[in-house]
């Protein structure tokens, strides 16, 4: 089966489709035929840098969707023929979701929303889990406040919609031609860039009492945080002291990848229109460093697509 490979470190070029076997699924496994696996930042990273503690080639991708191709024993709520996506850890051995068949645990594994096809699908597992463990880590509840940092993002435009539905208040930053865009996944709109925290403290004097942190600000999105606060990163955090008792939450989503009740729930609002999936482009396996070269440009709105 076709594969998007890394066989070492380095720019989009190095990427190339391979052939290679894929094992049965075992005990509580799915085997999945992939029609499309989005590309995320987080392959930008693996392809970058590699995977120092596994043997080259790395196969990256985090989310698929397709078609259950066959079940291992135990596997009951699955069946062969079933339309699915999935969510993956790309840093193991077998590799990533960017695969003609893919290996992966039955819990890591649902339904496609209603109305959507495998493309727009294979753009909401990795990001929508993200988002939940991101409010989770914040703990925000009815009336609290958020701001969401990259709102015109992927990342935001599923954490702006899953914060309103739990009574949250949430702005979020838009350049001018984003304003609509973010105001319509229900965020009030502040100014990004320089502007960011004044315009927050604006609405908010106090402070938001959380951050979702997707445009990787960091430090520079503190002043926007009430004292006692907390920020939800991402991408890490070098484990350097805050300010103002400000907590820093990193955002690990391979923790969460087997939370077959996160993935329903995000089925369900996709399939409902509450979160909108946004497919920026679709790429043949031949053409995944055009796509690697999108991403790495920015200002995409939604995800590229490999296609099998």
């Amino acid at each position: 089966m076709r594969a998007i490979a890394i066989p070492a470190p380095g720019g989009p070029d190095v990427l190339e489709v391979i052939d290679r076997d894929i094992r049965e699924p075992g005990p509580g496994e799915v085997r999945v035929a992939v029609r499309a696996a989005a590309v995320n930042p987080t392959d930008i990273g693996l392809r970058a840098r590699g995977a120092p503690n596994l043997d080259p080639p790395w196969i990256p991708g985090m989310d698929a969707a397709g078609t259950v191709e066959s079940v291992g024993a135990g596997v009951e709520r699955l069946a062969a023929g079933d339309a699915v996506m999935a969510a993956v850890m790309p840093r193991r051995p077998e590799g990533g979701a960017q695969s003609e068949l893919l290996v992966v645990p039955a819990a890591s594994v649902v339904g496609l929303p209603d109305g959507a096809d495998a493309v727009a699908a294979s753009t909401l597992p990795m990001n929508g889990l993200t988002a939940l463990l991101a409010l989770d880590l914040l703990g925000l509840s009815e009336g609290d406040t958020l701001a969401v940092t990259g709102g015109a993002g992927l990342l935001a435009s599923y954490a702006i919609p899953l914060a309103r539905e739990r009574g949250v208040r949430v702005l979020a930053d838009a350049s001018p031609a984003d304003e609509a865009l973010v105001a319509g996944f229900g965020a009030e709109v502040v100014a990004r860039g320089d502007g960011f925290v004044d315009a927050v403290r604006a609405a908010v004097p106090d402070g938001v009492d959380g951050v979702v942190d997707t445009a990787l600000l960091g430090r520079d999105a503190f002043g926007a945080i009430r004292d006692g606060g907390a920020i939800a990163v991402v991408r890490g955090w070098d484990d350097s002291p805050t300010e103002r008792g400000i907590e820093v939450r990193p955002v690990a989503v391979r923790t969460v990848l087997e939370r077959t009740d996160w993935l329903d729930l995000l089925r369900e609002r996709a399939g409902d229109g509450r979160l909108q999936l946004r497919v920026a482009a679709e790429y043949p396996p031949e053409r995944a460093a055009d796509a690697h070269r999108a991403m790495e440009a920015g200002g995409i709105r939604g995800r590229g697509g490999i296609v099998f």
